[in-house]
């Protein structure tokens, strides 16, 4: 259980709801008041179903690409460590650019690859090819993870206005800096089995 547990949590980390609140909003900003939830839990359903097809299929995907778990894991780990410069070090135009969503968003970029990014479908991968047997606990953590970050998304007007731009700076790099051990570490699990 506190493998599942220790799973959900750097899911919900890669993840990082907290700091793509500011994205959400600005994405979200010209669609009506009325629809923003709809919206919000339409890409919410969409990318969990993107990661659960990522996390049951890994093995077949990494077969049908002839793809070794150790580039998966040398890939994602490379992934995690640029996603954690840029919450440590943000860019200013936040990780999406200077883009402006003037329409309503479908998919891109809210499903992937804000909520069901390559580092997240990457780890799910390593998961389901490292220890098929526990496909249910990593369901369960991907669950736990993308529900806490659900959360955190539908509320996100609120957690704004509480927490402030600062606050969620704060957050993010905190966030950003556990997010740089764990790619450190899977980079450290990946190079061995090279030599």
């Amino acid at each position: 259980m506190s493998d599942t547990i220790s799973v959900a949590l750097t899911l919900f980390l890669i993840i990082d709801p907290l700091g793509n609140i500011p994205i959400f909003m600005s994405v979200l900003k010209h669609v009506p008041e009325e629809r923003k939830r709809k919206i919000l839990l339409r890409e919410l359903i969409i990318s969990l179903g993107l990661m659960l097809i990522f996390l049951w299929t890994g093995s077949v995907l990494l077969d049908a690409l002839r793809l070794s778990t150790q580039a998966i894991a040398i890939s994602g780990g490379i992934i995690l460590l640029i996603v954690a410069f840029r919450m440590i070090f943000p860019s200013r135009g936040g990780v999406m650019g200077d883009e402006s969503f003037d329409e309503e968003p479908l998919i891109v970029p809210l499903a992937t690859p804000l909520i069901a990014g390559p580092s997240v479908l990457a780890t799910l991968v390593l998961l389901s090819e490292n220890n098929p047997e526990r496909t249910i606990d990593w369901t369960l953590a991907l669950f736990i993870a993308w529900l806490a970050a659900s959360t955190i998304f539908l509320f996100s007007q609120t957690l704004f206005r509480s927490l402030g731009v600062r606050g969620l700076k704060a957050i993010e790099r905190l966030m950003g800096m556990l997010l740089i051990s764990i790619a450190v570490q899977m980079l450290l699990n990946a190079f061995p089995s090279l030599i």
